[in-house]
């Protein structure tokens, strides 16, 4: 019996799991369409396919969800680069995990874009999100250092280029294939970047 009772708890609990992640991927396109300020916790629901009301019940609101959607982005970009990696792989990954998951791009650019609710914790996210670029510059600085790529152009520079390129297909599609004449997200566009990055940032003999 209680055995019984065991596994229908944790029944339970992997459905309210499962239950949680729709919302969250529902979430990740509607605020990625829509940014916060135009998304629907109605909207979210549909997508999902669940009731409002659990929105409310597991994430306390709109708020809540996006303010779990940043700690997974954050989470995610901590892992995007394997230890080691060069400065060409680093660059690769991190344009593989942009442009892989284009909604949630979407919502980094929207946040990027001062779209929040005003809240206390969107503060907080745009000092740590600050804190994560400057950790990005002083890599960006220390692979100048070690002689791994040209210490001729501003760490800054470099960084903001590899951001903007990487950014690019999500914002600017048409742009990018208008002017690549590519697919902004396919496998030519990453390789093209990587390698004319390379070029850009290859130390001068």
């Amino acid at each position: 019996m209680a055995s019984s009772g065991r596994r229908a708890s944790q029944e339970r609990g992997k459905a309210a799991e499962r239950t949680r992640e729709r919302i969250l991927a529902a979430a990740v396109e509607e605020f990625g369409a829509k940014g916060y300020a135009g998304a629907r916790t109605a909207a979210i629901a549909a997508r999902a396919g669940v009731n409002q009301q659990l929105i409310s019940y597991y994430f306390g609101g709109k708020q809540g969800l996006v303010e779990e959607l940043r700690r997974r982005w954050a989470r995610a970009q901590e892992s995007v680069t394997p230890p080691g990696a060069t400065y060409a792989e680093s660059v690769a990954a991190h344009l593989d995990a942009t442009l892989d998951n284009p909604d949630w791009s979407r919502l980094v650019i929207w946040q990027a874009l001062g779209d929040g609710s005003s809240a206390e914790s969107d503060d907080e996210w745009a000092a740590a999100q600050r804190d994560r670029l400057r950790q990005a510059v002083e890599r960006t600085r220390r692979r100048q250092e070690e002689g791994e790529i040209t210490g001729g152009l501003d760490a800054e520079f470099v960084l903001l280029v590899a951001y903007a390129l990487a950014f690019a297909p999500i914002a600017l599609p048409r742009m990018v294939e208008g002017i690549v004449g590519v697919d902004p997200l396919s496998k030519d566009y990453r390789e093209w970047v990587v390698g004319q990055l390379a070029r850009m940032t290859g130390r001068r003999p």
